[in-house]
């Protein structure tokens, strides 16, 4: 097994190995969740793999989720339980085999208000105790997450104090998985896959894709460099019909606010709004580790050219606000809104009016050239995603499949709860970085400075951007903020600690130009 860390200079050797002609068996399109688990799942099965992003890793889709690790109450309530299992069965592997130190269990209240009426609040019962079933049907113990049951007025208070008391006739308490980042899922599969030999390389535009490999420009350099493969996936997501046009996407914006530390009161679990007038639908106020609250999300049709970075429309913001107002006092308004961000679904296109209508399977098609490309899906299911896509591309060309392996197979970082809690390092930093923890705090023994948070009110230390740099495959300051700590959430704390990434960056070149 080669080593986890991702470097700007393992990144030019690599890609100087694959410009010179060396051939691999898998090239991957896109280094999201869905791209950096096929990655892996290739890399793990023994297979020779390099894999591609225009960008960063978890640049596009991947980063903007609503960071929990679910079997989806929108789907059982929907009557989709097949992908409802599905996801029951991803969750429980992230939850206690491959991820641990990312995933934590979270309780969340559908409170019982007045806006809620006793037929929707019975169907929301039924949803809870079926995904109760799913859950030990995937085999989850109830340690790990506890069984729904509805609760008393006063338990819903201390868990979300803001909870809206008149009329209050309780509330359903359910659980599941959350992640402590998405974009931090992504970089430990991506540098997991490297350890198994994946050559990773952000800054590789693909401009022509075909099923014997790519035509890429590294556009750190300028340079064109044709890269040879035998098989090949797009995992491109949103983006996947510009590299294959045969593929058909109805994408969807969904948009999250970030409300300030407080703006629910002490927060203790997550919320649940049904959407007034839609039978499938919920709003969550899903409480962070640094008190702040991320309220999503919206389902919007996306018309015209995707663009690279979404923005949430005014409308959006003023829906989730609204629906948020139906169920707290008092409620949050304009000036508790410290950030917004907005992803993009690549959902498959279908006769569906709304895109709220329209199925978050996955699916995997091979063109005539001979590109497999995987779309539709969500973060949950990401590792039956990239298994699918790996047996088809390795189908399509004639290759031997080999054995999946990803399902046993825990990312960097990763241990159980018990071992977590036996490490010497802050707990914040456990969270994040799980058995590495010690090692990033390390960083500032030499450098007592690095041991400092980067500016006022953030609490992230410039150890953390350094081993961004030094492990995580980070280039430039943009990559430190808005993905490897995503302090660029909140444009008031980006401005702030710019300055610091900016300094640790040029700091980290000087000594490896």
């Amino acid at each position: 097994m080669n080593g986890t860390a991702l470097t700007a200079a393992r990144r030019r050797r690599e890609l100087a190995e694959l410009a010179g002609g060396v051939r691999v068996d898998l090239l991957v399109v896109g280094l999201g969740v869905t791209g950096a688990g096929v990655a892996l799942d290739a890399a793990s099965r023994g297979l020779t793999v390099a894999a591609v992003d225009a960008h960063d890793l978890a640049f596009g889709t991947s980063r903007w989720s609503s960071k929990l690790v679910h079997g989806g109450l929108r789907y059982l309530a929907g009557g989709q339980l097949g992908l409802a299992y599905e996801s029951a069965v991803e969750r429980d592997i992230l939850l206690r085999r491959v991820a641990p130190h990312l995933v934590s269990a979270l309780p969340s209240v559908l409170p019982l208000t007045t806006g809620v009426s006793g037929r929707r609040a019975a169907l929301a019962r039924a949803g809870f105790a079926a995904g109760d079933v799913l859950r030990a049907a995937a085999g989850t113990p109830a340690a790990r997450l506890p069984r729904s049951r509805r609760i008393a007025p006063a338990e819903v208070h201390r868990l979300i104090p803001a909870v809206r008391r008149d009329g209050l006739r309780g509330g359903l308490l359910g659980w599941d998985g959350q992640l402590v980042d998405d974009a931090r899922l992504v970089v430990a599969l991506a540098r997991t896959a490297a350890g198994h030999g994946a050559r990773i390389l952000t800054r590789c535009r693909v401009d022509d894709l075909h099923g014997d490999g790519a035509t890429v420009v590294d556009t750190v350099t300028g340079a064109e460099h044709a890269l040879r493969a035998r098989a090949v996936v797009n995992a491109t997501g949103v983006w996947a019909g510009r590299l294959d046009p045969g593929v058909r996407l109805r994408p969807s914006r969904g948009t999250h606010l970030v409300l300030r530390p407080g703006a629910l009161g002490g927060q203790l679990a997550g919320l649940t709004i049904p959407v007034p007038g839609e039978a499938n639908r919920f709003v969550f106020a899903l409480p962070q580790g640094d008190g702040r609250v991320y309220l999503g999300l919206t389902d919007e049709p996306v018309d015209g050219p995707v663009p690279d970075v979404p923005e949430p429309s005014v409308a959006e913001r003023g829906f989730l606000l609204d629906v948020l107002a139906t169920a707290v006092d008092p409620a949050p308004r304009e000036a508790d809104v410290v950030g917004a961000f907005a992803g993009l679904r690549p959902l498959l296109a279908g006769s569906g009016e709304s895109t709220a209508d329209l199925s978050r399977r996955h699916a995997v098609r091979t063109s005539p050239g001979g590109v497999t490309t995987v779309v539709g899906g969500k973060l949950t299911t990401y590792r039956r995603m990239a298994r699918d896509a790996v047996d088809a591309a390795l189908a399509a060309r004639g290759l031997p499949p080999g054995r999946c392996r990803t399902a046993d197979l825990p990312l960097v970082g990763a241990a159980p709860p018990p071992a977590l809690a036996r490490l010497s390092a802050p707990a914040r930093l456990i969270a994040r970085y799980g058995t590495e923890a010690p090692a990033v705090a390390a960083l500032a023994a030499d450098d007592p400075a690095l041991a400092e948070p980067v500016a006022d009110g953030v609490a992230v230390t410039g150890a953390e951007l350094l081993w961004g740099l030094r492990q995580e495959g980070a280039l430039d300051e943009d990559d430190l903020l808005d993905r490897r700590t995503r302090i660029g959430l909140v444009p008031a704390d980006r401005a702030r600690a710019r300055p610091a990434a900016r300094a640790i960056v040029e700091t980290e070149q000087g000594r490896h130009p």
